[in-house]
């Protein structure tokens, strides 16, 4: 199966492949033209889910401009195919050996993957991806990236941003165009910072938007020195433009960058309290379950994994 919708130039140029993974900077990626074969990518594309609110709510619960399906399989019989192949041995192969990480899992539940459509004004701040998978404690190692956006300009935004440092001043970013078929392979750890910049389209291309097919790929180990304490994923906001400087007047497009700043982070901290607070509870509960003794304790690890199972 692989051979038939993966480029076949992918497979003759792997080890070429591996070299430039292995030898990127500042972590470790590649990116690679014409991923799928194209009648394959052109199916898929046909195939892309149309734009649904009820898939488009923010950490907020508000609706947004982005909306993601992760269970692909439903979508369609292109995209049965397509869960067909990332989890055959033959393609985690072939990524195994693009990436040189051997025994590379599937991710049966697409937890934050599938298919992502952003549209105009949304963007993605810096972040460090979640490392651990939520349900089966996998290591997050990698993310496969195809974008399915045929005549896609640079200037449009939504390109994908790879930094090698958002707290540091000196912050160097590659910025990589969501073309059409073209696949971005990176590694997952605590030091790959990524993003993408605001979508800004023309009136005449106000119809389109940023489609993308996103794969995350995990392993039961991890090498020591990529260790980690679990966590969610991490955001940086945006430093404001070089213009809003002191002495600068501010008009009605300064105002709204700084309200949608200013929002964004409000959001970044809220989720933040979540987060502390369900972890707060769940100790409370552990606790309380360690007081019931063994039958206590029973009861609230089939509680937790029912309510990870309802959840995905």
């Amino acid at each position: 199966m692989t051979s038939a919708l993966v480029h076949p130039q992918i497979r003759a140029n792997a080890d070429a492949i591996a070299m430039e993974f292995a030898s990127a900077h500042p972590y470790r990626h590649v990116v690679l033209e014409d991923f799928f074969t194209p009648e394959y990518a052109h199916a898929l594309l046909a195939q892309f889910p149309e734009f649904d609110t009820k898939h488009a709510l923010n950490e907020a619960g508000l609706v947004g401009n982005k909306a993601v399906v992760e269970r692909i399989r439903g979508i369609g019989a292109q995209y049965a195919v397509l869960d067909d192949l990332v989890k055959s041995e033959a393609f985690l192969a072939l990524v195994s050996k693009l990436t040189s990480i051997s025994d590379l899992l599937y991710d049966p539940y697409y937890f934050g993957g599938g298919t992502h459509e952003n549209r105009h004004g949304q963007d993605l701040d810096p972040h460090i991806d979640f490392n651990r998978h939520p349900v089966e404690a996998w290591h997050r190692r990698l993310n496969l990236i195809v974008y399915l956006n045929p005549d896609w300009q640079a200037d449009w935004g939504g390109n994908l941003e790879v930094h090698s440092d958002p707290h540091a001043l000196d912050n160097k970013i590659k910025a990589i165009t969501p073309s059409f078929n073209r696949c971005v392979i990176f590694e997952t750890n605590e030091i790959s910072w990524h993003g993408f910049n605001r979508i800004d389209l023309p009136a005449a291309h106000a119809d389109k938007s940023r489609k993308s097919i996103a794969l995350y790929f995990y392993t039961k180990t991890r090498p020591l020195e990529e260790l980690g304490d679990t966590h969610s994923t991490i955001y940086v906001d945006r430093p404001l433009p070089a213009r809003l400087c002191a002495g600068h007047q501010l008009d009605a497009q300064d105002m709204q960058i700084l309200n949608v700043s200013i929002a964004r982070r409000d959001q970044h901290i809220q989720r933040l309290y979540r987060n502390a607070t369900a972890v707060q509870k769940q100790l409370e509960q552990a606790n309380a379950a360690l007081q019931r003794g063994a039958l206590g304790r029973l009861i609230y690890f089939v509680r937790r994994f029912l309510q990870r199972l309802l959840a995905h």
